[in-house]
């Protein structure tokens, strides 16, 4: 039965999604803590859709072992919630009548060659840290359109790998042949 079941469920940590995943969320608890009043439901909205698009990547990437339709499923989960956080974050600026940050702009083009070169959230909270609250919205929504991207060319890796070597059942199904001698 050798490489029936593959360890592949801890490797997570090396995704780029799970990574712009996690700063993401970082960047979403302190912002929230710092720029929404307390008591406002946003605050929980916002941290939650954060937090469910990394988690249902480690989810799914632990499912992997032996349900590739499993993991399929909750890396879109995790990329609905962080399209939902997006969501928020626009909102954010249009309520309060701050630009978004348009494509071509210094500051989007700024931004997102930060948000390819860099993948760890230390890097992104120090400059948070001396941002205003606009700023780290525009920052954020840059990061989450990468997360989306990311997460997108690993759905169709997922599809591909699936339609070429089948999941578990397929595997399983296919080692019982053999051993049968069929």
């Amino acid at each position: 039965m050798t490489g029936l079941i593959p360890h592949t469920g801890g490797n997570y940590k090396n995704l780029i999604s799970y990574k712009k995943a996690d700063v993401i969320y970082q960047l979403t608890f302190d912002f929230c803590s710092r720029f929404l009043q307390k008591g406002d439901r946003t605050i929980d909205q916002m941290v939650q859709a954060a937090r469910s698009g990394k988690q249902n990547i480690v989810e799914g990437c632990a499912a992997s072992t032996t349900s590739t339709k499993t993991e399929i499923k909750l890396i879109n989960v995790a990329k609905a919630s962080l399209k939902e956080l997006l969501e928020d974050y626009e909102d954010y600026l249009k309520t309060r009548h701050h630009q978004q940050w348009e494509k071509g702009s210094i500051e989007y083009e700024t931004m997102r060659q930060l948000g390819r070169d860099h993948n760890d959230a230390e890097f992104f909270m120090n400059i948070a840290a001396t941002r205003p609250p606009e700023t780290i919205a525009n920052m954020a929504i840059i990061l989450l359109n990468q997360a989306d991207y990311l997460l997108f060319k690993q759905l169709q890796r997922l599809e591909k790998d699936f339609l070429e070597r089948g999941g578990f059942s397929e595997r399983m199904s296919e080692m019982r042949r053999k051993k049968r001698g069929f």
